[in-house]
């Protein structure tokens, strides 16, 4: 924001109201972010396929856009453009059509904390970290709204079923960022990616034992949060057609899909700020510009999450239960106690 708002004063000149300036430097970063969103569609539903054709011996996309299909995802935006936009006669119309745009609107608030580089944030907040995992639970909201207005049973039972886990989830995902609150002292996500300077040393991955098994927890849990497998229980196919989205046909079916990929890349995004360093560069003297830098991590994390999708089975409902709650939340606790009891005798709480 503070880079932005700086090119808005050199355009308007010093006489330019500081409101004026805020208003417009606002505006600018809800686009940069929205153009985010649907460059996480574009991207990773291309990079999905390209790595789940490795997982299975196949070359996935390979003839739109000639290298590799590299242009499929055009093409397939191109499409569901011109899908019939349907609702069914029984749904509750208000609520089927307003439920992805709560969806859309919660991930696209999530992205307003999350620092790129230094000064390229679109609100730095003191209360950042806590923000973020306040209104990503925007996304319950929708869901249960588009499971009970499409008056479908399917879609119902995917909508309480993705209502239990990201309730659920959320917990253990807040429990593993406590240690690094107690380290920093701040709930600022600046502060957390500048308190892990000194090249990979610096990360609170590697800062201690516990640090790094809330790392773990916190990505294990994260996959949970957006839904995708072996979490994918709002919407196994198998099992509920496609779950709470299933009445929706295309852009509205689009939101959700859209959604999707800019949860998982928002979900990489936080682990990338408070665990592993940030935009700041892991290798000391090299110069490579840091919102370079804090993409390619957080690129690394999301490639991960795809390879767990297309290697690991899907969960059953009561053992997706049973991790959360008599593993997840157990083991997260443990990384706060024995995180402080670490940093307490080594000196390094914060002050």
């Amino acid at each position: 924001m503070v880079i932005v708002t700086d090119v808005y004063q050199k355009i308007l000149g010093a006489g330019a109201s500081p409101q004026v300036l805020l208003v417009l430097g606002g505006l600018t970063m809800a686009l940069v972010m929205a153009l985010v969103m649907a460059a996480c569609a574009i991207v990773f539903t291309w990079m999905e396929r390209k790595v789940a054709g490795f997982m299975q011996s196949r070359y996935g996309p390979m003839r739109v856009g000639h290298w590799h299909g590299v242009a499929q995802p055009v093409a397939d935006m191109l499409k569901i453009l011109q899908k019939e936009d349907i609702i069914p006669a029984e749904a509750d119309k208000f609520f089927f059509r307003v439920a992805p745009l709560i969806i859309f609107l919660g991930s696209l608030l999530a992205w307003a904390a999350i620092p790129f580089a230094p000064g390229f944030v679109a609100a730095d907040l003191d209360l950042g970290l806590f923000y973020i995992f306040a209104v990503s639970g925007l996304a319950v909201i929708g869901i249960l709204m588009a499971g009970w207005a499409s008056n479908n049973k399917w879609a119902l039972y995917g909508a309480a079923r993705g209502a239990a886990q990201i309730v659920s989830y959320e917990i253990p995902i807040a429990l593993a960022a406590i240690p690094v609150v107690m380290y920093t002292g701040s709930l600022n996500m600046n502060d957390i990616v500048h308190a892990q300077q000194g090249g990979v040393a610096g990360w609170f991955l590697l800062r201690n034992p516990f640090l790094f098994l809330a790392f773990l927890i916190y990505f294990i849990c994260s996959i949970a949060e957006v839904n995708r497998t072996p979490f994918d229980l709002p919407e196994t196919e198998s099992e509920l057609v496609a779950g709470y989205h299933t009445e929706y046909t295309g852009m509205r079916f689009a939101f959700f899909f859209l959604a999707e990929y800019a949860n998982l890349f928002l979900v990489s995004c936080i682990a990338t700020a408070v665990f592993l360093g940030g935009w700041q560069n892991p290798v000391p003297g090299v110069n490579v510009a840091p919102g370079l830098v804090f993409v390619v991590k957080a690129t690394v994390l999301v490639f991960l999450q795809m390879w767990m999708r297309w290697t690991l089975p899907r969960l059953r409902v009561d053992q997706l239960m049973y991790v959360c709650w008599k593993v997840m939340i157990p083991l997260s606790l443990v990384c706060v106690v024995g995180a402080g009891i670490w940093m307490m005798v080594l000196g390094q709480l914060a002050h």
